[in-house]
């Protein structure tokens, strides 16, 4: 009795007594192209780690590498070339990659129309009163809901959510991010649908063997792996994540509490006609201190009472920028009067329309400018620039006074509002100083609800297996561009190149891994050499194998590739075959070491601002956690010993 296992050129018989025998011989007889991609592969992810070069550079390399290797030296098999040019490029026409791609654009979408403001908001003020409680609550929420949807738009959703906890809490962004990743993969370990890994591998398991897996099967054992990684994270995890922030975060902070002098113009219709205060406070304007209201030639100053805001009224204020910024958010028919004069012209026909897109920007006013001692009717700042001012900070002295006549000095802060392409006009001007760091787009309440609409269609879809997750994210970053809540410069910037060249090369080293047999023989071998030893020693060896080999090549190849191996290793040692399959779903889960293991972790590199040995950092230790604690656990828990 014999089994045979045959993958690319590689063939493995497993018969007693003439195991490493075969082995060794196939181990002897396998293309030396197998071994140059495997030193290919070892030379990239060492110069990954290093980060001494761009990841872009890197990547393009081992691509350039592999791409010279094979044309050089073609494989073969039945008279077809086993690795073209088209066969190793194809990662940048993946399905997966459009999918990020797309997931990408889409939670720029929800970012720049504001579709998720009020869930933000509900969260900072509970935050505020129970930070622990809220934290913990928003982890537990991503892994259970990771646990019956694709982890990748839960992902999406919550990163904005996480940056601006993080920023509340004043704690680096990256010590949020990586965790979210990291708890939306337990979550999907913990049932048969929770990740495309487990759909695939039940796929080919029931090709192999026509067995299937039961939808809550992973459940009693990935929530006991889940728990071993979220003590993890608390611990030993929270100590080697990096404290990395935005590097501009720290200017951010310091020019958060500085008050700009704005001002509110009553026009007909406006939302505080006929609004006075509540105990002094205008309620209507929150976190904003009104100094002077200029009605026609009377100037009212505090204490404003009986007081109520009429038609024609100038509204003085003191307001932070996050104060204003809120207000624009929230109610933009507030600033109405400002808002009006930003326009954009049509690429196509030259015509003026309203600006969706508008940006906020922070500039001093340089030394020796021309504008120094004129005020802003004289110099005609919004004629020439498209821009307006909506705010002015002078630290010298309080000022009440109507915005537009305030004389400008060397040193004040214009808090300038425009289209995007127009604050980008603006450094060309010498007049001012651009503090590019302030740089803030404000999206558009209008198009939030059409934004949340497109991102639930897309969850939707491919929750309810309508469309795989390539398609229905293509369509959605479409209909986020078609129905204004994002332009393509916009959509074109959420794209990170690194992203992208990263998909590219791990899709194309997993490829030739795979077909030039070089993945068979590693697990072969480990199956032939771990067998020896019993039950115990080849689940935790094939364990480790697919949870190292999924950060190099990714979580689906993994299991597709190990999942018939694994039922032929199970019935050469006489053991349950089930039980390696589902060892290899576990392993094939633990993507915690790259970020080019799994799409998540690609999704928070950039907002975490992560390097890729963050992830070898911290990720590392937790795969060998996970393992030892599944070695020890596994034999009991399915009945081995």
């Amino acid at each position: 009795m014999f089994w045979l296992i045959y993958s690319a050129d590689i063939a493995f018989t497993f018969e007693p007594g003439h195991v490493n025998l075969e082995f060794m011989e196939n181990f002897l007889e396998a293309p030396w192209q197998m071994w140059a991609t495997l030193g290919i592969i070892s030379v990239t992810i060492i110069f990954y780690t290093l980060d001494r070069f761009p990841l872009e550079l890197v990547s393009a390399g081992a691509i350039v590498a592999l791409l010279f290797l094979f044309l050089i030296a073609p494989m073969s098999r039945d008279g077809a070339n086993v690795l073209t040019t088209e066969t190793l490029l194809s990662g940048f026409a993946s399905p997966a990659l459009f999918a990020i791609l797309g997931l990408l654009i889409i939670g720029q979408g929800m970012f720049q129309s504001g579709a998720l403001e009020h869930p933000t908001e509900f969260l900072l003020r509970a935050f505020d009163k129970r930070p622990r409680v809220v934290i913990a609550a928003v982890f537990f929420f991503v892994m259970v809901i990771s646990a019956f949807l694709n982890n990748t738009p839960v992902v999406v959703m919550f990163i904005p959510i996480m940056a601006a906890l993080a920023q509340q809490s004043k704690t680096p962004v990256a010590r949020f991010m990586m965790p979210l990743s990291f708890l939306s993969i337990f979550g999907g370990m913990t049932t048969i649908i929770g990740s495309s890994t487990n759909l695939l591998a039940l796929q080919s398991y029931r090709a192999t063997t026509g067995t299937e897996i039961g939808f809550f099967e992973l459940t009693p054992m990935g929530l006991i792996l889940a728990g071993v990684g979220i003590v993890y994270l608390l611990t030993v995890g929270r100590w080697l994540m990096p404290l990395r922030n935005n590097p501009n975060q720290s200017a951010v902070n310091e020019r958060e509490g500085k008050h700009f002098i704005a001002q509110i113009e009553i026009t007909r219709g406006h939302p505080l006609i006929g609004k006075g205060p509540v105990a002094g406070l205008f309620v209507d304007l929150p976190d904003i201190t009104v100094r002077m209201v200029q009605r026609r030639k009377n100037a009212i100053l505090p204490p404003f009472d009986d007081f109520a805001f009429k038609t024609g009224d100038v509204v003085i204020v003191a307001a932070t920028r996050p104060a204003l910024t809120s207000l624009l958010k929230s109610n933009p028919d507030m600033l109405e009067g400002l808002m009006a004069e930003t326009s954009i012209a049509d690429e196509e026909d030259g015509s003026v329309q309203r600006s969706t897109q508008l940006t906020m920007i922070e500039a001093i006013v340089a030394p020796g400018s021309r504008l120094i001692g004129r005020s802003i009717v004289q110099i005609g700042f919004h004629a020439q620039t498209d821009c307006v001012i909506v705010g002015i900070e002078r630290r010298s002295r309080m000022i009440r006074t109507q915005m537009n006549t305030i004389r400008l000095e060397a040193g004040d802060v214009l808090l300038i509002l425009g289209d995007i392409n127009d604050i980008r006009n603006l450094r060309s001007d010498r007049d001012i100083l651009m503090l590019e760091w302030s740089i803030q787009g404000l999206p558009d309440p209008r198009n939030a609800r059409i934004a949340a609409f497109i991102f639930a269609g897309v969850v939707g879809a491919t929750a309810s297996g309508m469309a795989p997750i390539a398609i229905s994210a293509i369509a959605g970053a479409t209909a986020m561009v078609a129905t204004g809540c994002l332009n393509v410069r916009q959509a074109a910037r959420a794209i990170d190149r690194r992203i992208y060249l990263l998909i590219g090369a791990s899709l194309a080293m997993g490829a030739a891994l795979e077909r030039t047999g070089g993945a068979a023989l590693i697990g072969e071998g480990l199956a032939v050499t771990a067998g020896q030893f019993g039950p115990t020693v080849l689940i935790s060896a094939f364990f480790i194998l697919c949870a190292g080999l999924t950060n190099v090549l990714s979580n689906n190849a993994t299991a597709v590739l190990f999942t018939p191996i694994a039922v032929s290793a199970a019935r050469l040692v006489g053991i349950d075959e089930h039980i390696l399959v589902l060892t290899v779903i576990f392993g094939s889960n633990c993507s915690f070491a790259t970020p080019v293991a799994y799409q998540t972790n690609l999704l928070v590199m950039t907002p975490g601002h992560y390097k890729f040995s963050d992830f070898t950092k911290v990720g590392g230790p937790l795969i060998i956690l996970i393992w030892l604690v599944y070695t020890a656990v596994a034999p009991f828990y399915f009945g081995l010993v």
